[in-house]
Order: C-alpha cells, then sequence, then structure tokens
C-alpha cells in the first residue's frame, strides 16, 4: 500500500531522469556549498548536502548514514536476498526503526503517510492519537499483540517523519522511549543526527532507498536478543501487516 504503482509511478521517474540528462556537468574541484535546511528540518534530520564531513561519529549503511552512539545495538533487517529492508537502532529498552523511501520533488509525503498509517493500525484493532512532537506532527499507536506467554497485550509506538529534497523518512520508536520523556530525548536526538543519501538515480516515489551492510556486520545471537525490545514491523511491507514483536532475519552490529 504505500508505494504508488502503475504509469503515475513511472512517469515521476522519467521526468526525474530527463531532469538529471539536463543538468551541467558538476565540476568536482569545485569547493561544495553546503545547503541549509528548511525550517522544518533546522535541526535535523540532514540531507547530506546539508552536512559538512556527514561520515564523521556515524555508521555507513549506504542510503542512511546513522549516528554512533555509545552502548547502543544496530540491528539491520535483511530479506532472503540479503538486501537491507530497515534499521533498527536498540538503546537499553528503547529501539527506533529507521527507513527512507524516494519522495517527489515538488511535495512531501508524510502528510499522506499519517492517514494511511492510522488506517492500518485501526484495522489491526490499534488506537492512534495525533499530536506534534519535536519533529511536528506525529503518530501515537496502542497496537493489541500478542505476547510471548500467549496472552494478550498492548504494545504503545510513536511514528515519527521527515520530508527532505527528494526523500522521506519514517521512524517508529517502540520501548520505554515510546512513553517515558527522559528516554525518548535519547532515542529522539538519533533520529535527528541522521543523514539521508537520496543519491542522484531516478526512483519513483515510495521506492526504498538503498542501504546496505558494513563491514563489521555480523549475524545476531538469538539468545542475546531476547531481552531487548523487538523493531516494529513496517506497516508497509507489502501487506500491510503491523506485529511489533515478529523480527524477521538480522545481522546485528554492536557499538
Amino acid at each position: 500500500m504505500f508505494r504508488r504503482r502503475g504509469r503515475a509511478a513511472a512517469e515521476d521517474a522519467e521526468l526525474e531522469s530527463e531532469d538529471e540528462l539536463g543538468q551541467e556537468p558538476k565540476d568536482d574541484a569545485a569547493p561544495r556549498k553546503t545547503a541549509e535546511a528548511p525550517e522544518e528540518r533546522k535541526n535535523g534530520p540532514w540531507d547530506e548536502s546539508e552536512v559538512d564531513k556527514a561520515l564523521e561519529g556515524r555508521v555507513d549503511l549506504g542510503g542512511l548514514l546513522v549516528p554512533a552512539v555509545p552502548g547502543m545495538e544496530v540491528r539491520l533487517e535483511v530479506s532472503e536476498q540479503q538486501q537491507v529492508m530497515a534499521i533498527t537502532v536498540v538503546l537499553g529498552q528503547s529501539a527506533i526503526q529507521l527507513q527512507a523511501f524516494a519522495a517527489p520533488r515538488s511535495e512531501g509525503i508524510w502528510s499522506e503517510v499519517r492517514d494511511e498509517i492510522s488506517v492500518e493500525v485501526t484495522k489491526q484493532g490499534g488506537v492512534i492519537d495525533k499530536g506534534v512532537g519535536a519533529f511536528g506532527p506525529e503518530l501515537r499507536a496502542r497496537v493489541p499483540v500478542r505476547l510471548p506467554d500467549g496472552s494478550q497485550g498492548v504494545q504503545v509506538v510513536r511514528f515519527l517523519g521527515a520530508d527532505g529534497p527528494r526523500w522521506f523518512l519514517r521512524a517508529v520508536i517502540s520501548g520505554q522511549a515510546a512513553v517515558q520523556p527522559q528516554a525518548a530525548a535519547v532515542v529522539e536526538q538519533v533520529f535527528r543526527d541522521v543523514v539521508v543519501v537520496r543519491g542522484t538515480q531516478a526512483m519513483a516515489p515510495r521506492d526504498p532507498i538503498p542501504l546496505r551492510l558494513p563491514p563489521q556486520a555480523r549475524p545476531t545471537d538469538p539468545a542475546a536478543a531476547a531481552g531487548t525490545p523487538a523493531p516494529p514491523a513496517s506497516p508497509y511491507s507489502g501487506g500491510g501487516d503491523i506485529n511489533p514483536f515478529e523480527r524477521g532475519p538480522e545481522i546485528t552490529e554492536i557499538r
């Protein structure tokens, strides 16, 4: 449900490709002027054009440069084809899942994505609260889940979003940071310091921005991960299912 399909998406990608082909060649020797972030992102997250030395203090995951925080665990959810589908940063009993997508040149998509998330959560029997946080409009969802002991429970998650130049960054916060302000401040700083590397390739709106495994990544030890928050599943994984306790294949990097 997340991706635009058919003729409209194809035309957007084709128009973007034609625009780029018409650009003048860049002079690699010329000094790069750092762009200035718009008011709604004046404190991050950032586009790579808005940050000097973007790789300093960040983990390079291709389309996302994630700040390295002492004690954090980075979980990379990978497909059977070894494609990285999402990134989850675990800090103590809190987690934040990050995904970046291509977006149209002319407008952001966070407003319509919020509506789509609200519909999906409601379909799952959850409850949505709309509010405004440190990054503007956000959603807090109370989602019914089956606990490990088989009983029914409710998990609270927060959805954050940021519209950048031709990209959209979505975050899902779970664990203590979803309900405790002190824990939330630490996790929100991770979101604030993320740098998105959109690239210049033509992409249809809502296509995932490619991610990659870092060289030091290693397989997750299931026993070691048992006591940490499970990353929420994406509502846009194809079928729209939300199951915050379900994990896919993972690679873990300890910082």
